[in-house]
């Protein structure tokens, strides 16, 4: 009896040290598996870290005013609706507009809020021949860049580059 007891005791021992011993392979088979919706979650919180987001589409339409004005009571003022700008010369405060420029705008499609977008805007010359403060240039270089437009506008000899910023 007390040989069956001290064989059984080795075999026991035996199967416990075998145990102890597995590799990390099988120590990971051996693991409880996470549940279906544990697996899931951790791959649905990794993955907006690696998704970088996606640039908002330039859309130019609105109502832009200069930044950089030599006086509080007059600016340039710029409406861009789909594919025609108007810039107007504003003075007494916002009472007094006077026409200086009347053109188109180049397409945006594909452009994003972060790249810079220039284009040759043609005069609308029905509407600019007939306004004494507008400019007489068949075409006009406009740049979208950070936020803001510009471009250069002339006056009694002097040539400014004018920033807009959009308003609404």
């Amino acid at each position: 009896m007390k040989k069956i007891a001290a064989i059984a005791a080795a075999g026991a021992l035996a199967l416990a040290l075998a145990g102890c011993s597995g590799t990390e392979a099988q120590d990971a088979q051996e693991q409880p598996q996470a549940a279906p919706a544990e697996q899931s979650a951790a791959p649905q919180q990794e993955a907006p870290a690696k998704e970088e987001p996606k640039a908002e589409a330039l859309n130019l339409d609105g109502t832009w005013k200069s930044i950089d004005n030599e006086s509080d009571d007059a600016w340039q003022e710029a409406v861009i609706e789909g594919d025609a700008i108007t810039i107007n010369w504003v003075s007494d405060g916002g009472d007094t507009k006077s026409l200086y420029w009347a053109g188109t705008v180049d397409p945006t499609d594909g452009k994003t809020v972060e790249d810079v977008f220039a284009w040759d805007s043609a005069n609308d010359t029905d509407q600019t021949s007939k306004a004494l403060l507008a400019s007489g240039d068949e075409t006009k270089a406009f740049t979208y860049e950070d936020g803001q437009i510009s471009y250069e506008a002339s006056a009694m000899g002097t040539t400014k580059t004018v920033r807009l910023e959009r308003v609404s």
